[in-house]
């Protein structure tokens, strides 16, 4: 395991030093996370139009009419279905406050109107069911501001920053004179690398609409969407995931914050297309998404770590590891890990080094193979927060399918069962070391006292 350590430390921890720290990273994830309020908001009100219960969508038609889900659902759309949107200027103020020099708001707006210039704005339409399709003019297509634009969106933002930083920095800006109000002044400052960055864009439309794609949206989704969608969303795809995220971890950086940023865009998709199905009553077409992740393969977060704090707390003879696994229950009950994994430490230790990465691959094949074979309710595309406790994310994830629950008490078994024989040995060697360390202190005592004596 020493030799394994020491490969980890020459060859991947400098790769994995730099990747946490790249600016483009970090951005895009901040961004997107932007987004998170609003999609838990829409869940809110995405539960209730559709909680299991009979008797109470027959209460909620008689009391508000048989539209009254539509109307329920107005604030999902309104927060589900401009996710593009929220990334486009997110990302690029995010990217600008690690710059020195440039204003987050105005980069951002930028951004914005740059994402915007990348849509067609017309879209095919069907009057009534069965009539001919006709083109409207003028519209924004939900499709491209929400989830299937974020890969358009997260390319546009780092592009139009980079352009912005790149000519503000060689001074190519209108600077007003003294006495001019900040927020004007501003304003003529992001003129002409605004305009640069419109050009710019404008010209790659104009190139892309020559080809076959017809639109950036398209491109972007035909070149990159697709590989990254067969990639992310396969079980190959998400145990070579869950590995590295673990590995990461191991190495003492955020595994998450690294891994998902390429791959969340997937599954955030695929999570939206699920909701489409499932609001529609059509079969789920999607597996993985980012709640098949964080609620069925991280029960107590990162490494499934929930079994390993029980066994702290009900079998721990160590003192340490009993009152570790007090303090780090409550996190680990909503899914957060990070008492756990720099308390032990989980970081650099070769106690747990395999399970802490075994555990999610099995769970990733355990929980695949169970919605495959129809046992268990994928799901359905509800923005439950990874903070939700198991058993009731289970339930509710898969649209009020008791399926979804009982996998997830399984999941807890297995993790608990590959945990144990590594628990067993570390709480042992703690053990151990305070027994040693009363022993020292006792012997220390009784030499101060017959010195004295």
């Amino acid at each position: 395991m020493s030799r394994v350590n020491s490969i980890l430390e020459r060859y991947i921890l400098p790769t994995a030093l730099k990747i946490a720290g790249q600016k483009h990273i970090l951005s895009v994830r901040d961004g997107i996370i932007l987004n998170m309020p609003f999609m838990l908001i829409g869940s809110f009100f995405l539960i209730f139009a559709y909680l299991p219960i009979p008797s109470y969508a027959h209460f909620m038609g008689e009391i508000f009419g048989d539209a009254w889900r539509d109307k329920l659902l107005y604030p999902v759309k309104a927060t589900y279905d401009i996710m593009a949107i929220i990334s486009s200027f997110g990302i690029a103020y995010r990217l600008a406050e690690k710059y020195r020099g440039l204003d987050p708001l105005t980069t951002g707006a930028v951004s914005l109107v740059a994402f915007i210039m990348t849509i067609p704005q017309h879209t095919l339409f069907t009057p009534v069911q069965g009539a001919a399709e006709q083109m409207v003019k003028g519209v924004l297509p939900m499709n491209f501001i929400g989830s299937q634009g974020l890969f358009v969106a997260i390319v546009v933002a780092i592009l139009s920053t980079e352009i912005y930083r790149f000519v503000h920095n060689r001074n190519m800006v209108i600077t007003m004179p003294e006495g001019v109000p900040p927020a004007v002044a501003k304003s003529f400052l992001a003129l002409i690398p605004g305009f640069c960055v419109l050009a710019v864009i404008l010209a790659l439309r104009l190139i892309v609409e020559a080809t076959p794609f017809g639109d950036i949206n398209t491109m972007i989704a035909t070149i990159i969407g697709i590989p990254m969608h067969h990639i992310g969303g396969t079980l190959p795809g998400m145990i070579f995931s869950v590995i590295l995220i673990g590995l990461l971890w191991t190495l003492g950086l955020h595994g998450d914050a690294i891994v998902l940023v390429f791959i969340q865009p997937v599954w955030l998709s695929n999570m939206s297309e699920n909701l489409a199905a499932f609001q529609t009553n059509q079969p789920i077409p999607h597996i993985i998404t980012q709640q098949f992740y964080d609620l069925w393969i991280a029960p107590g977060g990162t490494g499934a770590l929930l079994g390993l704090v029980i066994f702290m707390l009900l079998r721990s003879r160590s003192a340490q590891m009993k009152q570790l696994g007090k303090i780090a229950a409550p996190g680990c009950l909503f899914n957060i890990s990070e008492p756990m994994v720099f308390g032990i430490p989980l970081v650099m230790n070769p106690y747990f080094f395999l399970p802490f990465i075994l555990t999610p691959v099995v769970l990733v094949i355990v929980t695949y193979t169970a919605m495959a074979t129809g046992l268990v309710t994928p799901p359905v595309g509800i923005a439950l927060p990874f903070t939700t406790p198991i058993f009731i994310s289970g339930y509710l994830a898969t649209g009020g399918h008791i399926s979804g629950t009982v996998i997830q008490v399984v999941n807890l078994a297995i993790s608990m069962v590959i945990y144990y024989p590594f628990f067993l040995a570390w709480d042992r060697q703690k053990f151990r070391e305070e027994h040693q360390a009363r022993q020292t202190s006792a012997a220390e005592l009784a030499a101060s006292e017959g010195h004295r004596a």
